[in-house]
């Protein structure tokens, strides 16, 4: 239990967030950095959010987040957002692979563009940025956070090619925490129905998802930050663990 007047446990630490703007991107980006982190919030296209986010931040604390546009399918783009986090703030204590791209991908139908698209932000890039990261996380004995998902291990229809990305998404995590330890901890989050796809989905179907559930309803972003927070601060003998955070929904 921490007194009011401990300092906060995240305070003078480095989050470096990959599609933060945004969803559950930004509620992490919240809760993280209340509890004292520092943050550098990677977009790709969405300025708007990630300036609004920003700026709302370091109003609560000068200086204590900056915002950097890649895109991760560019083949420097790693290299770059960790150098631009270094920048800013000198260091890296935490690196947050969360950006990703979904959409169908019926067999038959999937293009080579499909296929380097998906595997290429769920996977190629996480890859490449821990490893562009890995030098200064070393250094700091930080933390390698993957967003993976429940489909990692249980495909989703008409989504072959995401659900391949996720699967080896897992992998990834479970190899870096080997060919990184003990230096650097890696651990995933595979968050269940926490929040619906943008393009919306039909309600019968929703309701089929969270009948799916342990608890038997869907749970929110706040409960993958906590989960996030969980990582970051209370579970320095944890790594290579995937925490499912989905209502039971994978049981």
């Amino acid at each position: 239990m921490t007194k009011d007047n401990d300092p906060p446990p995240l305070q003078n630490r480095l989050v470096l967030i990959t599609g933060g703007a945004r969803r559950v991107g930004a509620e992490i980006v919240r809760v993280l950095h209340g509890a004292g982190a520092n943050v550098m919030i990677h977009y790709r296209s969405s300025a708007g959010a990630a300036n609004a986010l920003m700026d709302d931040l370091n109003r609560a604390r000068p200086g204590s987040a900056a915002v950097h546009s890649e895109n991760l399918l560019d083949p420097d783009a790693a290299d770059g957002l960790v150098a631009a986090a270094l920048r800013a703030f000198g260091r890296i204590d935490i690196l947050i692979n969360n950006a990703s791209t979904f959409y169908a991908t019926p067999v038959g139908e999937v293009t080579l563009a499909q296929w380097d698209d998906l595997l290429g932000s769920n996977l190629k890039a996480p890859f490449f940025l821990a490893q562009a990261a890995a030098p200064s996380l070393r250094t700091q004995r930080g933390l390698i956070v993957n967003i993976v998902d429940i489909h990692a291990l249980r495909p989703l229809k008409r989504h072959p090619v995401y659900s391949i990305a996720k699967a080896g998404l897992a992998m990834l995590t479970r190899s870096l925490a080997r060919e990184l330890g003990p230096d650097i901890r890696v651990n995933g989050i595979a968050p269940g129905p926490v929040l619906w796809p943008e393009g919306g989905i039909d309600e019968a179907l929703k309701r089929e998802i969270i009948a799916k559930t342990a608890l038997k309803r869907h749970g929110t972003p706040q409960d993958v930050a906590r989960a996030m927070l969980f990582l970051a601060k209370d579970a320095p003998y944890v790594t290579g663990q995937i925490i499912a955070v989905d209502g039971g929904r994978s049981i």
